[in-house]
């Protein structure tokens, strides 16, 4: 069907057992994701595509993954994008420039979108709740650390937009669903 798009994303996922660890504190805050959508650090946002461009974006995807080399990832502390959105976040203090450079060229072809906001990795822990569920979460994982290889990064496809909202997640399935796990290059 000419015209049909699909939502897809792309991320890291925080592996066992910081992942828990991050999944339960979102959990807590009572972030409406909390429980739903896997700790990770966004490379690609919910970005619509020509449905019919999926497969090449496949065949892109793994170029890119083949031509990174696998890297250390540390994150540590808390950050928050307050007061520009509610967002409280752990920080990523090595690894960020990989991270960087991988979001740009993943952003490349059917997904090339002009930025909200600039890129800054990180993994959420809390967003749409009020202000002292954002403190708790802050405080929470100021100790916070890990550190771990990324040997990969994950192809998801997301609902459309509007085929779910944050008022009707309750009891809805997951809003995203892996499809591909692209493995980087050796490093």
């Amino acid at each position: 069907m000419a015209g049909r798009t699909i939502t897809v994303g792309v991320a890291i996922p925080v592996p066992p057992p910081w992942g828990e660890i991050l999944d339960r504190a979102r959990i807590d805050s009572g972030d409406p994701l909390g429980g739903m959508v896997p700790a990770h650090l966004t490379l690609l946002g919910p970005t619509e595509i020509p449905a019919e461009s999926l497969d090449a974006y496949r065949v892109h995807l793994a170029a890119v993954a083949g031509a990174c080399p696998r890297f250390d990832l540390h994150l540590r502390g808390t950050g928050s994008f307050r007061p520009v959105t509610e967002v409280v976040f752990v920080a990523v203090v090595d690894g960020i420039a990989v991270c960087e450079q991988l979001e740009a060229a993943i952003r490349r072809g059917p997904a090339e979108r002009e930025r909200t906001f600039p890129y800054h990795p990180h993994v959420t822990i809390a967003q749409n709740v009020g202000t002292p569920a954002l403190d708790t979460a802050f405080n929470s994982l100021a100790a916070f650390e890990a550190k771990f290889r990324v040997e990969s990064f994950t192809l998801y496809t997301h609902p459309n937009p509007g085929a779910w909202s944050f008022e009707t997640l309750a009891g809805a399935p997951v809003p995203w669903t892996p499809r591909a796990k692209f493995p980087l290059g050796v490093g």
